[in-house]
């Protein structure tokens, strides 16, 4: 047994601020009270659903992640959010479509009252959205300190004794890192001077992290990755994650294309295309804001196969990726690809993928899990950067000058081991070789 961590109680209720009510977060919002009351199970949520091995095999100590690090319970979440359309959470889980009847329902007076605060909101950043639920203010800086007393305000009237906030929120245009983003000098400049460079998305993040509230991105927006904010979370004491939750597609490519890694399996071409029809894939259907997505997505083969190691194998992969907005679909997004493979002697051969997933379905658990990963690392005084938190991301935030990890299975690997350094227990290599060495007389 290593020293375990010093990890302060997960006493008092958490409060999970959400940027943005709409389907994810209506749909993580109702599936946590449907747990609560006994009429769901959190699957799809490792902190709820995952076993975590401890010592050797033949110790069959597995307990749940849940009883193993001390997380906030469910019963102790309470939820907040800011949206620039004014509906409940009732009412825009129903505009969604994600949920049926039978399960919104049973829990209607729950999810109206949880009502959005005004939204820090530009057209110029989500040009396929607009509502009348917003701040107002003179420059970026005066609406950043609204958002900062809308946490204090939540903090105090719900009898929160922490927080954390999810950026649940659409995709912003594409927006590169420049001189605004260098330092939290610049940032904070920037910010008085109303700079384009200074995305809604950061002003949240911005306020969060000031209030020592730990912040996760889930959208591929340029956000608390800027060096500003990762500054501003290492001065604050803060954890920080991002960026992009990892559902549909681009979790099958940290799944697939490992596998053709592993065994030295070339690859020619990667085509990928969906459809969906929810608000994101309207939001999606805007030239500059897919290019936002299509960055988070693009990056992930080339940092998983390598090509610069491997250029025999990987050396002249054509990657393609495609979004369509389709409103018949709605939430239920679907994703092809055909991967284009070469083995023994450069045969060609072919994988074909269809994932009929569920955009909001796929994504709520993860958001729950983040909630209280967050919280955790919080209370053991982990700043900055968390790393083991990539599992959850297609974009997955690592330090400056290191590759981030995207391999599904690694990233799973770095998630426990850092649950065992936490408590105390001995890291998991896999090795096995204890099991069948001689044992002398």
């Amino acid at each position: 047994m290593a020293d375990a961590r010093t990890i302060a109680p997960a006493d008092g209720k958490l409060g999970v601020l959400l940027v943005g009510l709409g389907a994810v977060s209506t749909t993580f919002v109702a599936g946590v009270e449907a747990v609560r009351r006994g009429r769901a199970k959190p699957v799809g949520s490792l902190s709820q659903m995952s076993t975590i091995r401890l010592g050797k095999r033949t110790e069959g100590r597995s307990p749940l992640i849940s009883e193993f690090v001390p997380l906030a319970g469910l019963s102790d979440l309470v939820f907040g959010a800011w949206d620039p359309i004014p509906d409940d959470a009732y009412t825009s889980a129903k505009v969604g479509g994600v949920l049926n009847d039978a399960d919104v329902e049973p829990i209607k007076g729950f999810l109206e009252s949880v009502k959005p605060m005004p939204a820090v909101f530009d057209r110029a950043y989500v040009k396929r959205l607009q509502g009348s639920n917003v701040k107002t203010g003179a420059n970026k800086r005066e609406l950043a300190d609204q958002l900062r007393a809308d946490i204090r305000r939540f903090k105090e009237e719900h009898g929160c004794t922490r927080l954390v906030m999810i950026w649940c929120a659409s995709t912003e245009v594409f927006i590169k890192p420049g001189p605004a983003h260098d330092s939290l000098a610049a940032f904070e400049a920037a910010m008085d001077q109303d700079d384009p460079a200074i995305a809604p998305s950061m002003l949240y993040a911005w306020a969060s992290l000031k209030e020592g509230v730990p912040f996760a991105n889930g959208a591929p927006n340029l956000t608390v990755d800027a060096p500003a904010l990762r500054e501003l979370a290492e001065q604050q004491g803060v954890p920080i994650c991002g960026k992009d939750f990892k559902t549909g597609q681009t979790m099958m490519k940290t799944v697939i294309s490992p596998m053709l890694k592993a065994r030295m399996l070339g690859l020619s071409g990667w085509y990928s295309t969906n459809i969906l029809g929810n608000r994101d894939g309207e939001v999606l259907d805007d030239p500059e804001s897919f290019k936002t997505k299509e960055e988070s997505k693009l990056g992930v083969l080339e940092d998983i196969l390598q090509p610069s190691m491997y250029p025999d194998l990987y050396g002249e992969v054509y990657h393609k990726v495609r979004i369509n907005y389709y409103p018949p679909r709605g939430d239920n997004k679907e994703g092809w690809d055909n991967i284009d493979i070469f083995g023994w002697l450069n045969y060609p051969m072919q994988i074909k993928i269809d994932f009929l997933c569920r955009d909001s379905i796929l994504a709520a658990p993860l958001v729950l899990d983040l909630a209280l990963f967050l919280d955790l690392a919080q209370r053991s005084d982990m700043n900055g950067v968390q790393e083991w938190l990539s599992f959850y991301f297609k974009s997955p935030m690592a330090a400056p000058g290191l590759a981030p990890e995207h391999d599904l299975f690694i990233q799973q690997t770095k998630l426990k081991n850092t649950l065992r350094w936490l408590m105390g227990e001995e890291q998991i290599t896999h090795l096995g070789i204890e099991y069948y060495e001689h044992q002398p007389a």
